[in-house]
Formats: structure tokens, C-alpha cells, sequence
């Protein structure tokens, strides 16, 4: 009896404070009714008791869910250095489950591995299976590591607690380092991942977890003055063996800035010419390279992503290519910053040649995650340039155009009489002359300048030729 009394004041003191504590994950703690009385009290699923003389040590619910959700997951790029990441870890029980605590642990680390060739060890360094791998290189760079504590005990004579059946939900909170973080990426020899983690703690079985990956971004903007400069590169090859050349083939290649982004389309600009007497086949590609580094050692990956070919280019003859476009597929942004794992990009156009090592330009890329906003790039088709010019044409020019002013606006009064000779009072014609009287008009030295056209008013002297007949 004392201790059923004792099981019942926690139950009415937490009705009001209690519920919403154990709701957020905090330390309140009351006793779920069963479902016969605990009509009354919604919500009181997200409630938890401390452990008493009820299950022993290996009895305890089923698990239903286990997992970890971000709130605006959804409609986010990546997170950002700096940036605050907000959830839930939802845990759905079948009935009551004891534990010792639910914690959460939110990590990001740059991994690389890779074993040598077996070549590259010595005999007397390595012996059986390790010689016939070769050593082992590996590194890691911690960018992240932040642990909470979303359910604990609040005593430490208490054995644990005990989780009833239901939905519980526990939100957490914690921000990004202001350090500037490094792009995620999974490559073939290391990966840059964040993950946030939720780990359940029980005192008769293993400790359970679940985690979700945590998109990392570093913005790259493409409109810095390095990456909006344009890059051109040109080279020559003689095609033949020894004495027995057939002539060269030149080319030459540029684009306008060394910057892109995801969906861009890459125009380029080239002319081949071939002067050999084979026929040869202009290319181009764009090349990621994966550089990995551990242990004073260099790994390196190369593929092609994205290509486009143009067309067979006969003997002693030229091709030009007046912005052929090669759109940049989906990939992961440049990754520059990173001491361990590097990721770059470049254009190579190429040629080739039967019967020969192939003639290549490469020129370097930057994929970035902020687009150009320049006032107009030749990737817009012409119909779309004019439209913006003519635009930009409607904002200058007035709807009505205005009219002239009026002379008498521009010439004052008294610069007018300063040049005006001074007449004598007119003559009375029709006293003096017999003939109709006429109006009198003064001298008028600021003349309107002339009306346009396309005929002379005053014809220079032209020979007249008189034509000449011509007897056989």
C-alpha cells in the first residue's frame, strides 16, 4: 500500500508540467494509466516513469520506429557553415521499454584509404597476405562533432527508466561551426560525409541507433573576376613517323570564362586545321580528377563526365567551331579546400588521329554553386539577346517623341535686338510706287538651318560631254 501511494503522487503532480516535459525529451517523469483511465489525459504518451518493480531485466517493448527527421530536409540545398539544423528523433514504442538514456550525436569527417600495389613494397618489409596487398595509406580531417542528450537519468541511485508504448518525439538543436565547411562528396577512394545520429541506450541489450546523412555545401561563386576570365590555349602536332611526315595539325581552343555551374552549357570556340593526310575527328570532354592524400603519399582518379564530338575533318582541310556547346551534367561542386581529398574539373578538346597519340588543350574548370549573372553570355540564343536589347531600347526612348523648341525660347530679346540693323520708317508705297503694297521684311540673322535633302540647291559647275559617234 505504501508504495501504490507512493507511485501515485508523481501521477498527480505531472499532469500539467509533467506531460510536456516528457514530450520535449526533459527529465519529467510521470506513470501512463492504462488505457481505460487514461482517457482523460491526452498526450500522455509522450510520457515516461522511472524504473520500478515492474519488468525485469530482459522484458521490455518493441521498438516499432527509430528515426531521425530534419525539419525543411525538403526544400534545402545543403547546409552551410554557420546554419542552425533542427528535428525530431520520433521513437514509436509497443509497450514499455526500459533504458538508460537517448543521446544524439551529429558528426563530419574527411576519410581517405587506399592499399599500395604490391610491387611497391619490399620483400623484407612484408611477408604473406600484407606484401601481397601492399600497405595500407590512410587520413581523416574532423569537421564536426557535436553530442546532446535527449533523455537521461536525473538521479544516479536509479537503476534506469522506463519508456512507455506510443509516440514519443524528442526535437534537438545545435548550429554549425562558422568555419568553413567542406562540400560533401563520395569519391572511389574517400568520401567528405556529416551524418546526425540518434542512439538508444538499454540496460539488457544493445545499444540501438539510427542516423541521416547531413547534405554539407561550400558555395563557390562564379562571378569572381578569376573565375569570369576568359581561357585560351592552342598547340601543334607533326603527323608522321621519323622522315616520314604528312604534315601537321594545328589547334587552337578557347572559352569564355574558366567558372560553370550545374546545368550550364559550356560554348566553345575552336579551330582545327589539318594539314596531314589523315582524317581526323575533333572532340571534347570534360575530365574530373580525384586526388586523394595520406601518408606523404598521392592517389588519383580520373573519368569523363560529359563529352561531344563535331565532324570529320578531311586532308587539307579547316573546321571551325563558333560556340559548340557541352553541357555540364549533374556533379559535385569543385572541392579545393579540403587537405586530404581535392576534386577538380577541366575542359579538353581534342583530336583524333589515326595512327597517332592524340593532339589535346586542356583548360582547367571551376563548378560552382552560385551562377553568373553577367548582363549577357553567349550560352542565350540570339533571339533572346535581341529581345533584351530591344527591351533596353524601350526604356530609353519616350513613348511620344517631344517636340522641338520654339525660337523665340532660345533667342532672347535683347540678343535678338543687338542684332537687328536699325531701318528707316517705310516708305509709303502707294504714295510713291503704283503698285501693290508689299510686306516689309527685316533682316533675319538667326536662319532655321535648312530642310534635309537629298537634292543639292546649289550644283557645282559639272562638263557637260558631248557624245561622240563612232563610224566603222
Amino acid at each position: 500500500m505504501a508504495r501504490q501511494a507512493a507511485g501515485r503522487r508523481p501521477m498527480r503532480r505531472g499532469r500539467g508540467a509533467g506531460l510536456s516535459a516528457a514530450g520535449a525529451g526533459g527529465d519529467g517523469r510521470i506513470l501512463k494509466l492504462p488505457s481505460t483511465a487514461a482517457a482523460g489525459f491526452p498526450g500522455s504518451r509522450g510520457a515516461m516513469a522511472a524504473a520500478g518493480p515492474g519488468p525485469g531485466p530482459g522484458a521490455g517493448g518493441k521498438v516499432k520506429t527509430l528515426a531521425v527527421v530534419l525539419q525543411d530536409e525538403s526544400r534545402r540545398g545543403g547546409y552551410c557553415s554557420g546554419d542552425t539544423v533542427s528535428g525530431q528523433v520520433l521513437l514509436e514504442l509497443a509497450g514499455p521499454l526500459p533504458l538508460r538514456g537517448l543521446r544524439l550525436e551529429a558528426a563530419g569527417r574527411a576519410r581517405v584509404a587506399w592499399s599500395e600495389a604490391a610491387g611497391s613494397v619490399s620483400a623484407a618489409g612484408a611477408c604473406g597476405a600484407e606484401a601481397a596487398a601492399g600497405p595500407r595509406r590512410e587520413a581523416e580531417v574532423r569537421y564536426l562533432d557535436v553530442r546532446q542528450s535527449l533523455l537521461r537519468r536525473t538521479a544516479e541511485g536509479e537503476e534506469g527508466l522506463v519508456l512507455l508504448d506510443g509516440r514519443h518525439e524528442f526535437p534537438f538543436s545545435f548550429q554549425l561551426p562558422q568555419e568553413p565547411l567542406v562540400t560533401s562528396f563520395t569519391g572511389k577512394y574517400g568520401s567528405i560525409q556529416y551524418y546526425v545520429k540518434a542512439i538508444l541506450e538499454r540496460p539488457a541489450a544493445p545499444d540501438q541507433s539510427v542516423q541521416t546523412e547531413l547534405q554539407v555545401i561550400s558555395h563557390i561563386d562564379v562571378n569572381s573576376p578569376a573565375l569570369l576570365t576568359p581561357v585560351l590555349r592552342s598547340q601543334e602536332k607533326m603527323v608522321g613517323c621519323w622522315f616520314f611526315t604528312s604534315g601537321p595539325v594545328s589547334l587552337s581552343a578557347k572559352i569564355e570564362r574558366k567558372g560553370y555551374c550545374n546545368g550550364e552549357a559550356i560554348p566553345i570556340y575552336a579551330e582545327i586545321e589539318n594539314c596531314s593526310s589523315r582524317l581526323i575527328v575533333p572532340k571534347a570532354a570534360i575530365f574530373q580528377t580525384q586526388t586523394y592524400l595520406a601518408s606523404g603519399k598521392t592517389k588519383t582518379f580520373r573519368q569523363m563526365v560529359a563529352n561531344v564530338r563535331g565532324n570529320h575533318i578531311a586532308s587539307g582541310s579547316t573546321d571551325t567551331w563558333n560556340g559548340k556547346t557541352l553541357k555540364i551534367p549533374p556533379v559535385s561542386p569543385s572541392i579545393l579546400d579540403c587537405c586530404i581529398i581535392r576534386v577538380e574539373y577541366s575542359l579538353a578538346v581534342y583530336i583524333h588521329i589515326p595512327g597517332a597519340k592524340k593532339l589535346m588543350i586542356e583548360m582547367p574548370l571551376v563548378i560552382g554553386t552560385i551562377p553568373c549573372i553577367g548582363f549577357s553570355s553567349r550560352n542565350s540564343s540570339i533571339t533572346s539577346q535581341f529581345s533584351m536589347d530591344m527591351s533596353w531600347l524601350a526604356l530609353t526612348l519616350p513613348e511620344h517623341p517631344e517636340a522641338p523648341p520654339n525660337y523665340a525660347d532660345v533667342v532672347s530679346e535683347e540678343e535678338f535686338s543687338r542684332h537687328v540693323t536699325a531701318y528707316p520708317p517705310p516708305i509709303d508705297c502707294e504714295e510713291q510706287l503704283c503698285c501693290p503694297v508689299f510686306a516689309y521684311i527685316q533682316e533675319f540673322r538667326f536662319q532655321p538651318p535648312p530642310l534635309y535633302s537629298e537634292v543639292d540647291p546649289h550644283p557645282t559647275d559639272v562638263e557637260e560631254f558631248q557624245p561622240v559617234s563612232l563610224i566603222l
